[in-house]
């Protein structure tokens, strides 16, 4: 792949980081970077007056900066846009955040120098990367305090993990015999204007909500066997007359993870006449997330291969001063996404509560002996404390703004806040399906002898093979636990 010049997908950042695909600089990107760089420096030498070129940033943009006087102003605004506060964000999505900025720089539009880009690139190689902090961007002149904080090391400061521990970058250079940069004029502007914190949420969110759509389905599927409930709400028929992506993607694959069901087959010709709506519906609660996904991952990859800084270095006669950097593009977006997590669990968690009830053959909390034992009873009670928590994250950040710079900013996406939450969400979504998964478990096991699909046999082993069936009350906390790890290490198949 090729920085600059190739289209990447979201996958592809994914895997750059992860080291199992390789990015680069041709001799096209190479050209496009010198050139815009060269074009800075004719502006710079003219007498025009251009934005974060030759000027203050935001409100100080009338004020009027000497030729002498640009390197100083560019490491004056890395210096004093680094007010990041809070934990750092993972060392992943740092990772992210310099894959995504390097791609967007070597387009050739931001007049950043070679040997700064190379630098970032190197660093990546090195594995020596910025420690980011989790809060501080309104998410308008993109994030301009995280980005401050990922370019801090470029400059000799701040501080950055060199593997797996934290140290202070001098440190680190010195290690690496590396010096630290000094930048010319442009480059601070173009290195912290982007949209690349946002980005970085919104791409290692998509990486977790891909596997939680397609899990949440194997689920329910569990679930719905455990409950003996109908598969006729998935036939095709139905959804080809209300023909949605996402429901006809759920029903399809609800049936094939149900073919040949025992518990199914058991109860064909009963006197029940319809599931509860989290059975019912789950093509079309699911599938309604699954169109979320996909509007983000397009805009995402959209914002991926985008030129988010500011101004924009067209040819030495023309800078534009626009809002390339203005986050509400994936702001908007993400929030739909935090609300498609958000549901899957919420139906998750009332499907886990049918569970409990003690109907249509399942004895009530799962348990035999219940009274002297609770059973399943207090699982739910964490799935509905995080379904809740789920609930207040779904408020849209970017339904707010905040003025800031003097008015010169005077409206803001808020969209930094929109991917912290977005992963939030998605992190309590795994423990919400662990419970659920831990109850369809232990409901098979009151079908027996029946059996179910060989793909939902598979996944009750693999469940089985962490936690056994429960007998009597237990620390069943660790239960939960077990299963979680499954998740999150992505065990369990969901794939038909």
């Amino acid at each position: 792949m090729i920085y600059g010049i190739d289209q990447f997908s979201y996958k592809d950042v994914l895997e750059i980081c992860k080291d199992t695909a390789k990015a680069k600089l041709n001799k096209t990107a190479k050209d496009q970077i010198l050139k815009s760089q060269k074009n800075v420096a004719k502006i710079v030498a003219s007498d025009d007056t251009v934005y974060g070129i030759n000027t203050g940033f935001g409100p100080l943009c009338d004020v009027k900066i000497s030729e002498e006087e640009t390197a100083q102003l560019q490491h004056n605004l890395i210096i004093s846009h680094a007010v990041g506060v809070g934990k750092p964000i993972d060392k992943e999505l740092s990772k992210i955040m310099i894959i995504s900025k390097v791609h967007a720089l070597s387009k050739g539009f931001s007049g950043v120098s070679l040997d700064v880009i190379e630098r970032l690139i190197l660093m990546l190689e090195k594995d020596i990367i910025p420690v980011v902090p989790e809060q501080g961007s309104v998410g308008a002149s993109g994030d301009l305090a995280p980005l401050s904080h990922l370019v801090l090391p470029l400059l000799g400061l701040g501080q950055v993990w060199d593997g797996d521990k934290i140290f202070d970058t001098e440190i680190a250079l010195k290690k690496h015999k590396l010096k630290a940069l000094k930048l010319g004029p442009k480059e601070g502007l173009g290195l912290i204007n982007g949209t690349q914190f946002i980005l970085a949420h919104a791409i290692k969110g998509l990486e977790k909500m891909e596997y939680l759509l397609d899990l949440a389905d194997m689920t329910a599927a569990m679930s719905l066997e455990a409950y003996r409930g109908s598969a006729s709400p998935f036939k095709k028929d139905l959804h080809e007359i209300r023909p949605f992506a996402g429901s006809k993607k759920v029903a399809a694959r609800m049936l094939k993870f149900l073919k040949g069901s025992d518990n199914l087959k058991s109860h064909e010709f009963c006197d029940r006449v319809q599931d509860p709506y989290s059975m019912r519906c789950v093509p079309q609660v699911h599938g309604a997330s699954r169109n979320a996904f996909e509007h983000l991952k397009m805009m995402a990859e959209t914002e991926l291969n985008s030129v988010t800084d500011n101004p924009i270095v067209l040819s030495a006669e023309e800078s534009i001063s626009g809002g390339n950097f203005h986050g509400q593009l994936m702001a908007l977006p993400l929030d739909y996404a935090t609300l498609a997590a958000a549901e899957l669990g919420n139906i998750s968690d009332r499907r886990s509560y049918l569970l409990l009830e003690g109907k249509f053959g399942l004895p009530r909390l799962l348990t035999e002996s219940s009274g002297l034992n609770s059973g399943f009873m207090i699982p739910q009670y964490t799935s509905a404390a995080l379904v809740t928590e789920n609930k207040t994250l779904c408020f849209p950040a970017s339904a707010d703004s905040i003025p800031t710079s003097l008015g010169q900013e005077d409206h803001v996406s808020m969209g930094s806040i929109s991917g912290r939450k977005f992963n939030q969400v998605l992190d309590n979504l795994v423990n919400i399906l662990s419970v659920e998964l831990m109850f369809a478990a232990q409901g098979l096991e009151f079908r027996r002898p029946a059996k179910c699909s060989k793909i939902i046999e598979e996944n009750f082993s693999i469940i089985r093979s962490v936690v056994p069936k429960l007998e009597e009350d237990r620390l069943i906390g660790r239960d939960m636990l077990a299963i979680a790890d499954l998740i999150r290490n992505k065990k369990l198949n969901v794939t038909v």
